[in-house]
């Protein structure tokens, strides 16, 4: 997270070390979770979403859950796998890569960290993170599709002007991919979450672009409820309000700052509300899901499910642009190719060609 912490984040982060009273780990065969001083199921720990899974299902791909065969050959088929595999091993200095020019290629193997393998979900390797409606996709509405059309084109209208027309992730304003949420998506790499917990609110750093979340948590459902802000606040992730329901947590969060509910990837309007679920599965799992309410640009309300895998490891800060010297490049490319008579565009990506197939597998 950034180097100066607010005092929300050090209360959090203080007040979770004195609620936490048992450990993660318990006896095998007869698990429970583990339970705060108040007596609530523990949350708190470090843990990733690092999948091949994603939140809509691949193209061809019909089935919800696959065998591990089936399983092992999506993986394969996957881009980022096949990036990760024509990167491995030494550099074929003769391959044109760069003819090109696709500056985006700049993302290779090393920096790519999706995870290796689908998710597993209650034993069940899953093909996609939404599980209703049963295709597995975003069930966008014609209205819907006509909100991400106008979206895309005012963006367009205006991209490179300035700092203030780049996309917001490029700007380092909030994560990449929809990793904050609501609605925590997996990006291709900095998987990782910290949940600090405390009788009174859930502490969800992020570390792409260290976000932080600090979610009030209400005594039942209709003080939460009650307690949502105006919706002239908009803030960014909307506004969060969180309740217990026996073991599982609700945060239920509306009114997402437009700027990020317009550009997705879980695109809201100000009617939109998404409400997440956490529980504990298991001492290295924790179970994730979330739902999807918004008429005005869904024909019905849909839900995703997640697995959040427990890491030993600690998380590290993410530092986003730091200097904004990426910033700064970009906008003189763009100054440059204005100069040329050449209009501003967003690059093809990292699959904008072709990934290479690998000569010597291995090197050898």
């Amino acid at each position: 997270m950034n180097t100066i912490v607010s005092n929300a984040v050090r209360t959090c982060l203080l007040a979770s070390a004195l609620a936490v009273c048992s450990s993660l780990q318990a006896a095998p065969g007869n698990w429970s979770p583990p339970r705060t001083a108040d007596g609530k199921p523990v949350l708190a720990g470090v843990w990733t979403n690092a999948s091949v899974t994603n939140l809509q299902r691949p193209p061809g791909v019909t089935k919800l859950v696959v065998t591990r065969a089936e399983a092992e050959a999506l993986v394969k088929a996957n881009p980022f796998q096949r990036l990760i595999e024509a990167d491995s091993g030494p550099s074929d200095l003769n391959d044109n890569l760069l003819e090109d020019k696709n500056a985006d290629r700049g993302y290779n193997a090393f920096w790519v960290d999706p995870g290796n393998f689908l998710a597993s979900i209650n034993g069940e390797y899953r093909t996609s993170w939404i599980v209703d409606p049963a295709t597995g996709q975003m069930p966008l509405s014609d209205a819907g599709k006509q909100l991400l059309k106008e979206a895309r084109a005012a963006r367009e209208a205006t991209l490179y002007q300035g700092p203030e027309a780049l996309p917001l992730a490029e700007r380092c304003l909030i994560a990449f991919s929809g990793a904050s949420g609501p609605g925590m998506l997996n990006p291709m790499y900095n998987n990782n979450y910290q949940l600090v917990q405390t009788p009174t609110s859930l502490l969800i750093l992020v570390e792409m672009v260290h976000d932080a979340r600090i979610i009030p948590i209400a005594k039942d459902k209709a003080t939460a409820q009650a307690s949502h802000h105006s919706a002239a606040l908009n803030q960014w992730f909307g506004d969060p309000v969180g309740w217990w329901e026996g073991d599982t947590l609700v945060v239920e969060s509306t009114h997402v700052r437009r700027e990020q509910a317009s550009q997705g990837p879980i695109y809201l309007s100000d009617q939109g509300k998404v409400t997440e679920r956490f529980s504990r599965a298991s001492p290295d799992q924790l179970n994730y899901e979330f739902t999807v309410d918004d008429p005005a640009y869904y024909t019905q309300p849909w839900r995703a499910e997640m697995s959040f895998n427990a890491r030993k490891e600690n998380m590290y800060e993410y530092a986003c642009h730091e200097g904004n010297y990426a910033m700064e490049g970009i906008l003189r490319g763009a100054r440059n190719q204005e100069a040329q008579g050449i209009k501003p565009s967003q690059g093809p990506g990292i699959f904008g060609t072709p990934i290479p197939e690998k000569k010597n597998p291995g090197g050898q």
